[in-house]
């Protein structure tokens, strides 16, 4: 996928889930998200795309030291879904405007525009299937949108330390997990060392794997599908595998 379809998948993902809680009740638990509710899942996304936004409008070159921005949220629950709505058409409106191969700081590895506009299409893309789930709707995804989900998320995490400290713990002596798409090419190798860990290139050895579809491997490592679920194969070094799942979802 290239940054175009990041655009306009991050609009679709949206009205996904605008569609799917349009009528629900803003006071529905979701599972995969313990203590939230529909409308604290609602509020996060929104607020998430909105502050999303002021960074790409401010074109930030430097980590921001405040996050103040006008969420504009609505007193009732009730209006979530449509605030939600208007959260993505300005992003929308603000991502047309922009260069986003322009260099801009992200905590991730690309520091280009281009990586925010990805990093809210999954951020959206993930809470959309926590609703769904929630309301035992169909949660399914598109598998070359997972796949370059499993990419985004595991060529971002060993930066993700800030917000998810857990990630700090994933260290080894030089032991590999191999990820592997069963419905497709896809095959990440992620090497834990004693000082961090990261994807590594080529066709290296994996103390353990995990295989599974794109999608059911995108939500296993957000923590939203169990390794053991139907579908989702794994091997190995089975210490391995708990330290990583103990401490990389987010």
């Amino acid at each position: 996928m290239n940054q175009n379809d990041h655009v306009a998948a991050v609009q679709a993902e949206t009205a996904r889930l605008v569609t799917a809680v349009r009528s629900a009740d803003p006071a529905t638990p979701i599972p995969t998200c313990p203590d939230w509710t529909l409308a604290d899942l609602l509020r996060h996304t929104g607020s998430v795309q909105r502050w999303f936004t002021a960074l790409l409008l401010q074109r930030i070159q430097q980590p921001p030291t405040e996050r103040r921005v006008d969420l504009k949220l609505p007193d009732r629950t009730e209006d979530y879904p449509a605030w939600l709505a208007e959260s993505a058409a300005e992003a929308d409106t603000a991502i047309a405007s922009l260069d986003l191969d322009a260099p801009m700081w992200a905590w991730g590895i690309d520091q280009h525009a281009r990586f925010w506009v990805r990093r809210m299409l999954f951020e959206t893309l993930v809470h959309r299937v926590d609703a769904e789930l929630a309301l035992g709707l169909t949660a399914d995804i598109a598998p070359a949108l997972a796949a370059d989900g499993v990419d985004e998320f595991l060529t971002n995490l060993p930066n993700a330390v800030f917000f998810a400290p857990r990630t700090a713990e994933l260290r080894a002596e030089h032991r590999a997990i191999r990820f592997t798409r069963t419905d497709g090419d896809g095959d990440w190798l992620v090497r834990l060392r004693p000082d961090g860990f990261g994807l590594e290139a080529g066709e290296g050895a994996a103390d353990a794997t995990v295989s599974a579809s794109a999608a059911d491997l995108l939500l296993v490592l957000y923590g939203r599908l169990d390794r053991s679920a139907p579908g989702v194969t794994v091997a190995g070094d089975g210490e391995l595998l708990d330290l990583w799942f103990a401490n990389s979802a987010f």
